[in-house]
């Protein structure tokens, strides 16, 4: 039997949204929990002491990026992830599959691994399940995933199954190589991943074997990969029935307040996306009355706040025309204001999503956000 490392505090008596608690070697985190995306050690435009001021426990890393550049050897001089990047908390790595699944002309999958060629200079190499271990946990990674395979939607049923194959069987292997590893004093936690695709025998397939490899937590992949919103939710909904209640469940790639409001009534408990920070990069803000552009003309002379009801920094000392005209004029600070308030904006619902749960008032909660949210939505 796995370590236990989460508790149920409180579930919703409508839905399956739950709150609870994540114990981790750099510390607790309260769930439900988005994660900021740092893929090179970096959350883009914001630096480690704002993502502390905000409220962040644990940000996302990317095993391929790191990899690739600066390279391990680099991390491992420098004492780990952590120190690199001057960040004291929870760090989760992604192992690298799903970048290695978009680079389906430079890769190839064989049961050993996957062979593939640098998207930066074209060089071959070559990441086994046990490798990945590895390198994660020369990072130092709180939480690591196991290689696996993604298919993208519109995949013929006999190459679905291929692929769970293989990620199934990567499993099983990179759990001995995680069981070696904490025999060497490693504390990092591996989480493995569910996949089968849009069929939902093969999706029970994969549970199964989740089920006897026992890891401490749980990812559902393959959904986010170009499947119609219904179809997302149908699977999501689906594939969260199938794990076990007393293990955390991740999903991947998450990062608008409808789908991490859709997640957390499903009984998801961590989440992530580039999203915030990309959108904001692009000028584009969060706010309780929907999304907008800060570039739009109405923004010109007007002096409130990106959202009044938002307490972040940003909202508090800076205006939609100031924020506007740094747009305009291809300021930094404009994607470095603007991130910090996508993320503040997140971490904020997520926070408030998960009080809601404790009050046994989620699904108000929801309709009431959404309501607002989407009727304002451009």
């Amino acid at each position: 039997m796995a370590e236990t490392i989460f508790t149920v505090k409180h579930s919703s008596p409508s839905c399956r949204a739950r709150s609870g608690e994540l114990q981790l070697p750099h510390g607790k985190l309260a769930t439900p929990v988005f994660m900021p995306v740092g893929t090179n050690g970096a959350v883009k435009a914001l630096s480690s002491e704002d993502l502390r001021e905000i409220g962040f426990e644990i940000i996302l890393s990317n095993t391929y990026h790191l990899y690739l550049r600066p390279g391990t050897e680099v991390i491992e001089k420098a004492g780990g992830l952590h120190r690199f990047m001057n960040w004291d908390r929870n760090i989760l790595t992604d192992s690298g599959g799903f970048q290695i699944f978009s680079l389906a002309a430079l890769r190839k999958i064989r049961a050993e691994g996957v062979q593939f060629r640098s998207h930066i200079d074209g060089s071959l190499h070559l990441l086994s399940p046990e490798s990945v271990v590895e390198l994660q946990r020369v990072l130092g990674s709180d939480i690591q995933m196991q290689l696996d395979v993604c298919t993208p939607w519109g995949t013929e049923k006999k190459k679905a199954k291929a692929a769970l194959d293989i990620t199934s069987l990567w499993l099983e292997r990179a759990k001995t190589a995680w069981e070696e590893s904490r025999e060497g004093g490693y504390q990092g936690k591996l989480f493995s991943i569910l996949q089968g695709n849009f069929y939902p025998d093969l999706r029970e397939e994969s549970a199964a074997a989740i089920e006897k490899a026992d890891t401490p937590g749980v990812a559902i992949g393959g959904l986010s990969v170009g499947e119609p919103v219904e179809v997302f939710r149908e699977f999501l909904s689906f594939s969260a029935g199938l794990l076990p209640d007393e293990k955390p469940r991740y999903v991947m790639g998450i990062g608008t307040p409808e789908y991490i409001l859709d997640a957390i009534e499903q009984g998801i408990d961590m989440f992530d996306c580039v999203l915030p920070t990309r959108t904001g990069r692009n000028g584009r803000v969060f706010t309780h009355n929907g999304p907008f552009a800060l570039k739009k003309a109405e923004n010109r002379l007007d002096m409130g706040p990106v959202d009044a009801e938002c307490g972040c920094k940003v909202c508090r000392l800076y205006s939609r025309a100031y924020l506007r005209h740094l747009f305009k004029t291809r300021e930094i600070l404009c994607s470095m204001l603007a991130s910090y308030h996508n993320l503040y904006f997140l971490h904020n619902l997520v926070k408030k999503a998960r009080e809601a749960i404790d009050g046994d008032r989620f699904a108000d909660f929801k309709r009431n956000f959404l309501s607002r949210y989407e009727e304002g939505h451009e």
